[in-house]
């Protein structure tokens, strides 16, 4: 019987310092390693409705594991030694009705 197993992702957390004297907000970005997390490129179906919804390129698409209760909604990831940025609504599934260790699903696009 084969495991599944994830890997690590990095996600940069951002948190309100203060304000320019323009009144715009400054942010920290702190990096938070989240372990166990699927990555798996993000379908041609996919990659189309995120072109027609948002107006971005998927580029892979995240399970994240069961109990994680970071904010994904538009964050800055790294894995595999790029970065990228989460877009669009992470969907979540019901943990007791979901047989594996991920309940939740996030979409990314190449950040530059």
């Amino acid at each position: 019987m084969a495991l599944i197993k994830g890997i690590t992702v990095t996600l940069y957390e951002k948190q309100k310092t203060g304000e320019d004297a323009f009144g715009a907000p400054i942010y920290k970005e702190t990096a938070v390693e989240v372990p166990n997390v699927l990555v798996s490129p993000a379908g041609s179906q996919e990659i189309q409705d995120a072109i027609n919804l948002y107006g971005k390129k998927a580029i892979y698409t995240m399970a994240i594991p069961k109990g994680d209760n970071h904010d994904w909604k538009e964050k800055r990831v790294s894995f595999f030694g790029e970065d990228f940025r989460t877009f669009g609504i992470p969907l979540v599934g019901i943990e007791c009705d979901i047989p594996l260790d991920w309940n939740k699903k996030v979409t990314v696009e190449r950040f530059e």
